[in-house]
């Protein structure tokens, strides 16, 4: 038995290396660089205080979470059931600040910062960490200065629409939970990076991601664009869905390519 890894590759494939993409999904140098972070950001665990009624919690610090480019809030609740504190970790929404009270659960009030379930929100409420399936703590629009808005109800079915950062909308159900007011920390694209030592620091916190070496500029054995005399790709940059791993960079499963050009229609919304 030879102790040579088995090859990952068609059998008819011309040799050539395993290619970056390739090897992101083996781990090791590719892992997240996870140390430094303060904990999960979730809304508490869905109980009886916050189905019914509400609970109210204090903001007992803002702090900044490495590799994340929005503040996170430590809140502090008291345990319903037993005499002792809760600490929570929640992405704070914009305005939310230290000794703030905060308060979670269908009969809280609108204000920013607190948490309710989207179907006790009225339309148009700008909301964020929603839940895509109650309980399960918060999914959707949580990245900075991204929100949510509430678009329509349908009491009837329990269902809510809600219209997602990307502009999709996307029905939930209407007991998911969702904190009111957009993320903190909005607007962080805005300024430029100017220096490459800016870049370099900002993944070192989140991924080996950074320097990105072109395909362009490799040899052909490192990458499906590599090689020639001058930087080309030599054919097509759109690669079908189903191109095996090592074939499949460039534009995937493109359904266009180029600028985006012409005004945007907006379809007529439908309800």
């Amino acid at each position: 038995g030879s102790l040579r890894r088995p090859d990952r590759r068609h059998p008819d494939a011309k040799m050539g290396r395993v290619i970056r993409s390739q090897r992101k999904g083996r781990g090791s140098v590719f892992k997240s660089h996870n140390t430094h972070r303060k904990g999960a950001a979730k809304h508490r665990v869905m109980d009886n205080s916050e189905r019914n009624h509400y609970i109210k919690g204090v903001v007992s610090e803002v702090i900044h979470d490495a590799g994340r480019g929005a503040p996170l809030a430590r809140v502090t609740f008291r345990n319903p059931y037993h005499y002792r504190l809760q600490k929570e970790m929640f992405i704070a929404a914009e305005g939310v600040y230290s000794g703030q009270f905060i308060y979670c659960g269908k009969k809280a009030s609108l204000h920013v910062g607190n948490v309710k379930p989207i179907g006790t929100m009225p339309e148009g409420t700008i909301i964020c960490n929603i839940e895509e399936k109650a309980g399960d703590r918060g999914a959707l629009a949580r990245a900075s200065g991204d929100y949510g808005i509430i678009v329509a109800h349908n009491p009837d079915a329990g269902i809510t629409r809600v219209k997602l950062p990307s502009g999709t909308k996307k029905v939930l159900p209407s007991t998911c939970r969702a904190v009111i007011g957009q993320v903190a920390g909005g607007g962080r694209t805005e300024k430029p990076m100017l220096k490459a030592g800016r870049s370099y620091f900002k993944y070192k916190a989140k991924r080996n991601s950074w320097p990105k070496v072109r395909g362009v500029a490799m040899n052909p054995v490192e990458h499906p664009h590599g090689g020639g005399n001058h930087q080309h790709i030599g054919h097509a940059s759109t690669v079908s869905r189903y191109a095996p791993p090592g074939q499949k960079v460039g534009l995937i499963a493109a359904r266009r390519t180029g600028r985006l050009r012409g005004t945007s229609v907006t379809k007529p919304e439908k309800d």
